[in-house]
Order: C-alpha cells, then sequence, then structure tokens
C-alpha cells in the first residue's frame, strides 16, 4: 500500500495526496498525521488535493475527520487544490468539511496558516 508522504515546513504540516485515495490509504494517513502532530508539535496541516479527481463519501468524510484530528492537537487544517468537480460533489454528499479552511492553491494556504491573509 502507498502511503501519503507527510513534510514539515516551518510549524506546517504538508500532505500531497498524489496516490489514487483507497479507504486503507486516507485511514493510514490519519493515523500517520495524528503521529506527526504529536511528534512535530505542528500548529498548522495543509492538504494539496490538486492531484484528487474523485472523492467519495468515505473520503469526504475522513478529510473532515483529519481536520478534527489537526483540532484536537492544536493545529489548523487548510484544504488546497480542490478541483470544481470534487467541490460540486463535496457539496452534492452534503460534506461541508467544518473546521477545514480552503485555499486555491498550497502557496495561498501556506500564507494563510502563516496569518498573512
Amino acid at each position: 500500500m502507498d502511503r501519503v508522504p507527510i513534510l514539515k515546513i516551518g510549524p506546517t504540516l504538508f500532505v500531497s495526496i498524489q496516490i489514487d485515495l483507497q479507504d486503507q490509504s486516507v485511514v493510514q494517513l490519519q493515523e500517520d498525521l495524528a503521529e506527526e502532530l504529536v511528534a512535530s508539535r505542528a500548529t498548522g496541516v495543509v492538504i494539496d488535493i490538486t492531484a484528487v479527481e474523485i472523492v467519495d463519501s468515505f473520503i469526504g468524510r475522513m478529510l473532515a475527520t483529519i481536520g478534527s484530528i489537526s483540532r484536537l492537537f492544536d493545529a489548523e487544517t487548510v484544504l488546497v487544490g480542490m478541483r470544481p468537480a470534487v467541490a460540486i460533489t463535496l457539496v452534492e454528499l452534503g460534506l461541508s468539511l467544518e473546521g477545514v479552511r480552503t485555499a486555491l492553491n498550497a502557496e495561498q494556504g501556506l500564507r494563510m496558516l502563516d496569518g498573512q491573509s
């Protein structure tokens, strides 16, 4: 199973999803991210989903859950690079991703966490 890499950039964890998300890889990402939040004491998480073309209800809920997990460790989550089709699907599924902010791209997301926008 492919793992999603988690990079530390200053006080922020950067997650770039470049693989087709399967249920197991999403669960593994949640576990890896929680462990990394504890180990690094990061204050922000940027999740880049530019390469994600399709989401289903499970993956949508897991993105929201990742935001909740991050908040429990006092970190803010910004989801970046969302394609229009993904946004439409999330809305149609009734998933608001509460507590997860969004930005158009990774640069904007990192600036958002730095308090610049």
